[in-house]
Formats: C-alpha cells, structure tokens, sequence
C-alpha cells in the first residue's frame, strides 16, 4: 500500500486535495435556517426594528419639538398602528420560534429559531412598555423631560462639567492606581506590622460608604479643623484614597496570581525581595490587572455625582451638580437626561475598552512573556 493510498485509508486528505472551509460563518449558518426559522428571524427582527424605526419616523412626522408635538406624536393613531403592528410580529416571531426549535433537524436552524423567538419577546416587551406609557400624561412628562430647546441655553456649562467629571474621575483612579500598588505589596508582607495597617486601611475604605467618607473628610475633618483646602481637593483626594483601596486589592490578586516558581526562580538568580517584585512579578501582575483596573475607573466615573453634596462652585461643578443646578432655575427635569446621556458618552467607550482588553488577554495576543 502506497503512502497516499494508506492516508486515504485512514481518513485523512491526500496532500494535492483541497481543504474544505470548516462549517462555520454566516453564509453556513443562512444555508441551514428552515423555514420556520427564516420565518422566525424575520419576523423578530421586523418586529424589534420597527418599534424604533416606527416610533422614530411618526415622532419625526409630528416633530420632536416643541413638546407639545412630541406628546402628540406618542399618542397618535400612527403610533399605535406601530406598536400594535410590533406586538403581532413579535407574537409570530415566539410562535415560529418554538415550532421551528422542536423541528430543526440542525444546530443552526435551531439557534435561528431560538433567535427569533428571543427578538420576537424584546419586541413585545418593548412595545408593551410604549403602550402603557402613551396612556398616562404624556403631555406633562414630555414638557419636563423632553424640552430639548431649553438645554441650548446651557450647553457651554454641560462641556465644562463633563471635563470636570473627567478630571475628578481620573485624578482620583492615578492617586488610587499609586496608593493601590504599595498597599497591596504591604498587604502581601509576611510582616503583621507592615501588614496590619495596610488591611486596616482597605478595609475601612471598602467598607465604608463613598458618601459617608466625602462628608466626613469635608464637614468633620476640612471645615472642624479649619484647614484651607477646597472642595474640589478634597473631592479627588476622597476619590483617590477610595479607589486606592479597590485597587490595592486588584493588585494583591494580581500578584498572587503569578506562579510562586518564577519568584523563587528570581531569588535563585541573586535578586532581592524588592528586586524581584519589581522586575519579575509586578510587570506580568500589572498586565492581568488592566481590566479590572479599567473596570474600576468606569465605577468612579459614576461615583464623581457624589461631590454633589459637598456643594461645589459653579465652575466646579461636575454633571450631576450642573443637572441640578439648572432644575433649581427651570423647574425642568430635561437637564437630567442630558447628564444622563453625558455620563453614558464617557462610560460606554470606556466599558468598550475594558471587554476589548479581557477579550485580547484571553486571546493571547497580549501573552504574560510579552
């Protein structure tokens, strides 16, 4: 028996044959979709696609300002032709879905279906939400949060307390990025007196309030002591010692994660204590840690609404204060969305980056030797 002859005996393809592309990717998964679960996708997706798009078009038909044409656009014959006409997709969507489930004969007919059938509930859901909210006071509601003329009137203040949300959140992650690093190695110490004060220290941070401990340093600390420190200091600095506490953990964890061979290896080679941690350990641990380092820094961006009861100046003000600064003149609650939407444009890139850095250290790309 020839050598090609005994590798096409064992199943396997000869050299010149030309490999098949493995049974994967959209273009497989479409060949595979029955028609109840084409029926299913469709009809879910239609269903889910048409309650924005639908309510997107009547509104821009009737008008998003003044807010008296939005509230009618909500509440129009139009809209709930939309909504209704969502809800029947969707119900079809659930009903092909669990037939074609029960009847797919392969995995991708069968996740089609299951797909649909899923998009089919958002939709219902969605719009059901929609119905129920158009039979209240839309009018009302949509004159005091949706009066989007009002906020061009303080546009230039929205920017400036953006970069202050910014600033605090960022000059509070590098002092707790700073403080984190030399009190988890503290905290590793076989010393119980360099290790006692570093647990007391993230223990009390962690276990405290981030409230509790911004009002305390400010009313009880900076104003009984009459120290000549501002409140916007003392908010980073809050910030700092907090998310140093976080961090400190985050680190420990790290550290403990490296195999305990590579620190007995550096030692073996002659390197101190120090050495070691420095050159061997710290550089892999930091790379572990970045996610939830990133992670960490998103939280305190959330957290910098906080400073809202230490009373900031008006060039101070980050975007919770300047919400509420502005509803104390209007009586308008429109400027909490725009707060809202400014919190979300600094977060969700950023959360964007924290699943982009766990996916690629998963990956390997970004290796532990590297």
């Amino acid at each position: 028996m020839s050598v090609g002859e005994g590798a096409a005996a064992a199943g396997d393809p000869l050299p010149d044959e030309p490999r098949r592309p493995p049974d994967r990717g959209l273009r497989h998964t479409a060949g595979e979709q029955t028609p109840l679960s084409s029926l299913a996708l469709a009809a879910g997706a239609g269903g889910l696609v048409l309650v924005f798009a639908g309510s997107a078009a009547v509104a821009t038909a009737y008008g998003w300002t003044p807010t008296e044409s939005l509230a009618e656009a909500i509440t129009s014959p139009a809209q709930l032709v939309v909504l209704l006409t969502s809800i029947g997709l969707g119900a079809l969507a659930g009903i092909a879905g669990l037939l074609g489930a029960r009847r797919a004969m392969t995995k991708g007919a069968r996740e089609g279906a299951i797909s649909g059938a899923a998009l089919g509930l958002q939709a219902i859901v969605l719009a059901g939400f929609l119905l129920w909210f158009r039979n209240g006071d839309v009018e009302r509601f949509a004159r005091q949060f949706f009066d989007f003329a009002l906020l061009s009137d303080f546009t230039d203040r929205f920017l400036r307390a953006a970069g202050n949300t910014v600033v605090l959140a960022l000059s509070g992650e590098a002092i707790g990025i700073a403080l984190g690093l030399v009190f988890a190695v503290f905290a590793l110490s076989s010393r119980r007196v360099v290790r006692a004060p570093a647990r007391a220290y993230i223990n009390f941070f962690r276990g405290t309030p981030l409230l509790w401990q911004l009002s305390f340093f400010f009313f009880g600390i900076v104003l009984g002591l009459q120290l000549d420190v501002g409140v916007y200091t003392v908010a980073i600095l809050v910030f700092g010692l907090n998310a140093g506490a976080y961090s400190a953990e985050i680190f420990r964890a790290g550290i403990q994660s490296i195999e305990r061979g590579q620190f007995e290896a550096a030692r073996s080679l002659g390197m101190s204590y120090l050495m070691a941690l420095r050159l061997v350990i710290l550089p892999q641990a930091i790379r572990r840690v970045i996610p939830p380092l990133t992670n960490e820094f998103v939280i305190l961006i959330k957290d910098t609404s906080l400073v809202v009861v230490l009373g900031l100046t008006l060039s101070q003000q980050e975007l919770l204060s300047t919400a509420r600064d502005i509803y104390a003149q209007t009586f308008n609650a429109t400027p909490f969305l725009a707060a809202a939407a400014g919190y979300l444009a600094i977060t969700l890139p950023m959360i964007r980056v924290v699943t982009w850095l766990e996916r690629r250290l998963r990956s390997g790309l970004t290796g532990i030797g590297a």
